[in-house]
């Protein structure tokens, strides 16, 4: 389905922001194996979009370039699992409903593609169906779907503790030109865990001053993704992918998440865009998009 069609065709859309992972730190471990973690996070203007509409019993279709891979899940999309929570939680008010996913974000690719699709799951639901749930009701539903889902509902620059569900607006971050970058090749998450040498490191510190893009910055560079370095052992193309991005202009540049996404910082929108435009002539068949994030006080 054309990406300007999905407005036209359903009465109640919602958009399913890429989620990055500026910085990610590791510092500790619970008892029931959840790691606890320090995150530094911004969403893009860019991501899945969701269509709503009235049906005579409960449907779901998929587009997009990446809507094909998730055609035959097994009926565990988060998707379905965030329409048949909510369902259980409101009752009678949640009448039948012809959900769409288009697909635009590659899966399992660490930018909360399917945590955004059940958050945007919950926010579209909500509205197509009138009705809201109490914000401590909500978060306790959302978490149930994953750890990065509280987040996702959230939408906008944030810092995120605890397994991810103790959140904390930012909204003196700036917004940034990125250009994500994912060579189409899955990670194991549990694996990337697995090799980690160290769970118990520093936790994330920002200074409380900071001001403007290259305070910002600084700030970002000195952080981490604790991630990265066994992502790299388990996927040798994020190293190259990240040295692409560094060729291309990257005033900084990170994996995010358990990976394989990599992101990189332009100076400009025009700079990232120009940075694709080089990137898919030298690799065709891997994932490169220029956009912006959004900025705290939006």
């Amino acid at each position: 389905m054309p990406e300007g069609g999905l407005a036209e065709a359903f009465g109640v859309t919602e958009e399913a922001r890429a989620k990055i992972n500026l910085a990610l730190h590791v510092t500790g471990q619970r008892a029931d194996g959840y790691h606890l973690l320090d995150m530094l996070v911004t969403f893009a203007d860019c991501g899945d979009r969701l269509g709503f509409l009235p049906s005579q019993a409960d449907t779901f279709t998929l587009s997009g370039r990446f809507g094909e891979t998730l055609a035959d899940d097994g009926g565990t999309n988060l998707v379905l699992r965030a329409r048949d929570l909510l369902r259980e939680a409101v009752g009678a008010l949640a009448f039948p409903v012809h959900i769409h996913l288009q697909k635009n974000l590659p899966i399992a690719s660490g930018i909360g593609g399917g945590s955004a699709d059940a958050a945007a799951t919950l926010r579209g639901l909500m509205r197509f169906w009138g009705m809201s749930l109490p914000v401590e009701a909500l978060a306790t539903l959302s978490l149930k779907l994953g750890a990065d889902v509280p987040m996702c509902l959230e939408s906008r620059p944030l810092i995120a503790r605890g397994i991810g569900e103790q959140i904390e607006p930012v909204p003196e971050l700036p917004a940034f030109a990125i250009v994500l970058a994912n060579p189409l090749k899955g990670v194991s998450t549990p694996e990337v865990f697995r090799r980690l040498p160290a769970k118990n490191n520093p936790p994330l510190n920002l200074a409380s001053n900071l001001a403007g893009t290259a305070d910002w910055l600084a700030a970002i560079g000195i952080a981490r993704n604790d991630l990265e370095p066994p992502a790299r052992e388990l996927v040798p193309e994020i190293s190259a992918i990240s040295a692409m991005l560094q060729a291309r202009g990257a005033l900084l540049t990170r994996m995010s998440g358990s990976g394989a996404t990599c992101f990189g910082i332009f100076t400009t929108m025009a700079a990232a865009q120009e940075a694709v435009t080089t990137l898919h002539g030298e690799r065709p068949d891997w994932y490169f998009q220029a956009t912006e994030t959004v900025s705290g006080g939006a």
